[in-house]
């Protein structure tokens, strides 16, 4: 056989089958003045009949009714002949002819709402039910055939559909970006029905332990060509995942140019840092790193505005230029604070009005809304060169993260200010890369060291950065021109001296643990489970400080 390009293919008859009917009328009025005939089934004809369009019912091109509560309509060979017949191929037409088909040149498909309804909580059943059939087959055959006929999966593109009926129909390279787009479609519904149905098994034997499905897969759409990557010879893009908890990459943006490949991966750190708290919180982050996490003061009158000061507290040097994460309404006190301090995004659940008003006078801050139902994969994704790493994400709920789970290993027992501090410190370093200690006191905290290839190190630069505070807000200051946000003044302060100390994974030595002995720390708070675990409490014990074994490590690479 051979085959006869076709370039514009005029669209004569079309056929239509929308769950989603935004625009449904508009575009069956506009096919209509353009002598386009249309075929449609159920609800979908009712609709466009109700618009004073004429329409034909499927049930009448293929004399058989829609059966099994709708399961059964589309699925005939007097439809899918018509969509299917290549007719570039003489034979194709001739066969058409003799089975008395009338072929279509558009089709305009959207699928059951399958990710809306697993994301509302319905039940199996329910969620089963929205597993379209007939959907994807005319939508993969039509996108097959694409040389002969246009198919369309977004009410977005309604508008063009109406013209290029009204001009001839739509030529192929328009057809081919059209198939393409319904390709992506099908594969992003059939992904999310994939994951769905392995997900049901995650646990089926009852052990606690996750049976690793074969097949793991994400379907993003993408959302905006950013600028550039982590470096501006890298080019970057954003992309969505629908049938994730809503996250950073749906914030509404509010204020500000647009995000950077680095804003997205700072505020993203920022959001992990201060929503694994339920106490109003804010996270200061640089470089995906924390240089401030606290929570508000029992007593606050304005309790976000009072974590972000506190916050920003920490380490004003590192905060300039950073990225603030907050857990709750960013407040007009907040923002008068914010504004004073050089900042790349804010990013919350939502702004006071005045917020947005005061913040917004700051030309390049970019203020992002969160979506209403944030929330996180409860599994990540690593890439690696030929394939994915996956786990279930660290959660803050694990076992080693409730006090009443922990050993006491030296010195006496913590009262409760103490206490709430260890926990404060023990939630806290999980934002920090490893390996990470962190110090804290009154639930915030007061030095951070973090990513250093060894656990003394970054002992070391936790104290380094408690106790220089004075030197971090002088050269905060002279780099902002008075705009740093710390008090005006400072001098350096002992801040290791009473606080207490968090650790990510055990001290492998005592050399570690030592030095924030020697600085003043009065509790620790770590995994334990090292072979000198004796040595380090040993250390503990003569230098007469608490500390507890959660039995549990918050590794963060």
């Amino acid at each position: 056989m051979t085959s006869v390009p076709l370039n514009r293919v005029p669209i004569r008859r079309a056929l239509i089958s929308v769950y989603d009917k935004t625009g449904l009328e508009e575009l069956a009025i506009g096919l209509h003045a353009a002598g386009v005939a249309i075929v449609s089934t159920g609800s979908t004809a009712a609709k466009i009949a109700a618009a004073g369009v004429p329409v034909t019912e499927v049930s009448e091109v293929t004399g058989f009714p829609e059966a099994l509560d709708g399961r059964v309509k589309t699925l005939h060979p007097l439809v899918h002949a018509g969509i299917l017949a290549d007719r570039r191929l003489p034979d194709h037409v001739r066969q058409l002819e003799e089975m008395n088909v009338e072929p279509f040149d558009l089709v305009v498909v959207n699928l059951y709402p399958f990710v809306d309804t697993v994301n509302s909580g319905a039940g199996q059943d329910a969620v089963v039910e929205q597993i379209d059939i007939g959907g994807p087959s005319m939508v993969r055959a039509a996108a097959k055939n694409h040389p002969s006929v246009a198919v369309v999966v977004d009410p977005a593109r309604y508008t063009e559909v109406i013209a290029a009926a009204s001009a001839g129909g739509f030529e192929l390279v328009a057809r081919q970006r059209l198939a393409a787009a319904a390709f992506a479609h099908t594969a992003a519904y059939d992904n999310a029905v994939a994951a769905w149905t392995s997900a049901q098994f995650l646990d089926s034997d009852g052990d606690g332990l996750i049976d690793w499905p074969a097949y793991a897969g994400y379907s993003l759409e993408r959302s905006e060509v950013l600028r550039y990557g982590e470096n501006p010879h890298q080019q970057a893009a954003l992309y969505v995942d629908k049938g994730a908890p809503a996250g950073i990459a749906q914030a509404d943006q509010l204020h500000g140019k647009a995000m950077s490949y680095n804003n997205f991966v700072d505020a993203d750190a920022a959001l992990r840092a201060a929503f694994d708290f339920d106490e109003p919180a804010v996270a200061v982050i640089k470089h995906a790193n924390p240089c401030g996490v606290a929570v508000a003061s029992p007593d606050a009158v304005d309790p976000i505005a009072d974590a972000h000061a506190k916050a920003h507290a920490c380490d004003p040097l590192s905060a300039f230029g950073g990225v603030i994460a907050a857990n709750r309404t960013v407040t007009a006190a907040m923002a008068r604070t914010v504004a004073g301090i050089f900042t790349e995004v804010v990013i919350a659940p939502d702004f006071e009005p005045e917020a947005v008003e005061i913040l917004s006078k700051k030309k390049n801050i970019r203020l992002l809304a969160l979506p209403e139902g944030y929330g996180r994969y409860p599994a990540e994704v690593r890439q690696v060169s030929g394939g994915m790493l996956v786990q279930m994400a660290d959660k803050v709920d694990a076992y080693g993260d409730n006090t009443a789970n922990w050993t006491l290993a030296a010195g006496e027992a913590a009262d409760a200010g103490t206490l709430a501090d260890l926990a404060f410190a023990w939630t806290a370093v999980r934002a920090a890369k490893s390996n990470a200690i962190l110090l804290a006191n009154n639930g915030a905290a007061v030095g951070i060291g973090m990513g250093q290839v060894n656990r003394v190190d970054s002992c070391k630069l936790a104290v380094e950065r408690a106790n220089t505070l004075g030197v971090a807000v002088e050269s905060d200051v002279d780099a902002a021109g008075g705009a740093s946000g710390a008090p005006e003044g400072a001098v350096s302060v002992q801040r290791s001296i009473g606080a207490v100390a968090s650790s990510d994974a055990f001290f492998p030595f005592a050399d570690g643990l030592q030095i924030l002995l020697d600085a003043g720390v009065r509790a620790v708070v770590q995994p334990g489970g090292s072979v000198r675990d004796d040595e380090v409490i040993a250390a503990a014990n003569a230098a007469g400080i608490t500390m507890y074994f959660t039995g549990a490590r918050h590794f963060f690479h």
